[in-house]
């Protein structure tokens, strides 16, 4: 069976490249990829690469164009687009966004829509305050139902000793876990 996933980017420019290749073996794989790109990523150069790369690679793997507006993406939701939507990279900020119910971006909103309906969203964690100012909203999504982690572990903990990130290659699995409302274990590696 053909799997649905939304896949949608945020602003942990670092990560973006090890992401772009996870999205490519999945669509390779046969997942059907409905891109979704925050503001951010759609048009911040950064050193890590220019924004309309990032773009031109995102809608070369999809076969489509992100979405990249609030109106793009509020039907997933309710028109059942998705079996499973990934966030990732997932930004401390996005984390705070759905740990507090906000949906001011096309990613929190993809994810509020995503959600209104039970079906699953999966995080990829990507950040450096992790285990410090964005603690208490990661606690908050382990305890929130239809949201799924990939497994992480501490970035660099001698320089970054609060930064987690998600181990991307793990992408898939945890998604698949997640459209059987499981979740892949351990999370902290």
């Amino acid at each position: 069976m053909q799997l649905t996933a939304g896949f949608a980017l945020c602003g942990s420019f670092c990560t973006i490249d090890r992401v772009l290749g996870v999205m490519e073996r999945m669509a390779k794989d046969g997942w059907n990829l409905l891109p979704i790109v925050s503001e951010t990523v759609g048009t911040t150069d950064t050193r890590f690469g220019a924004a309309r790369d990032t773009l031109d690679a995102v809608t070369h793997i999809c076969g489509t164009a992100p979405m990249r507006t609030l109106q793009d993406v509020e039907p997933i939701g309710p028109q059942g687009m998705l079996d499973v939507l990934i966030v990732a990279p997932c930004t401390g900020s996005t984390l705070a966004r759905l740990a507090h119910g906000l949906s001011d971006t096309p990613v929190s909103l993809a994810a509020k829509s995503q959600l209104r309906v039970e079906r699953p969203v999966v995080l990829a964690l990507s950040s450096n305050d992790a285990l410090a100012a964005s603690a208490p909203n990661l606690a908050a999504l382990l305890n929130r139902k239809h949201c799924y982690f990939v497994p992480m572990r501490q970035d660099a903990p001698h320089v970054k000793p609060r930064s987690l990130v998600a181990v991307m290659e793990n992408i898939p699995e945890t998604a698949r876990a997640a459209v059987e409302g499981r979740q892949i274990q351990p999370i902290f590696l």
